[in-house]
């Protein structure tokens, strides 16, 4: 269940966010990433990814954020956790209507090896374009932002 704006601010002025982030990478390692159109990190190159949402199982969260960010459904146990990782940043969401608080996101961090041939029919709404970046590239790259970076 999403949350109003008011409450969803309140939200995140008060507490950490926790998320899952998909680091998809294809046979030749690289790492699928798309350009980023909301905040936090706007204008950054990042992972796909999402919140969890009140009383979603990890499996379940796994399977909606994979199809909601990639286009297709995955499952958290084809998956390889990396970590648990801390994100803070200078601003959230509402920044765009020129206020909000910072944003703390605790992010469950998950690898995806994807089979050679599949297709992924990612949508807009958080990123405007995708691409693969081969590892040494997005490691260097200041366009990729360091929350990304750091699971490399």
């Amino acid at each position: 269940m999403w949350l109003d704006l008011p409450t969803f601010n309140t939200v995140v002025a008060s507490t950490p966010l926790v998320a899952i982030d998909l680091v998809v990478r294809n046979r030749r390692g690289e790492a699928f990433l798309g350009l980023r159109v909301n905040r936090p990190a706007y204008g950054f190159w990042f992972v796909p990814g999402g919140r969890i949402q009140k009383n979603e199982t990890l499996d379940s969260a796994f399977r909606r954020i994979s199809r909601d960010e990639l286009g297709a459904t995955f499952e958290r146990a084809n998956a390889r956790l990396l970590g648990v990782f801390e994100h803070f940043y200078d601003d959230s969401v509402f920044a765009n209507a020129g206020f909000g608080p910072d944003t703390h996101y605790v992010v469950l961090s998950y690898c995806l090896d994807l089979d050679e041939g599949l297709d992924l029919q990612p949508p807009t709404e958080q990123h405007q374009q995708y691409r693969w970046w081969s590892q040494d590239e997005l490691r260097v790259s200041p366009r990729v932002h360091e929350h990304t970076r750091a699971y490399f």
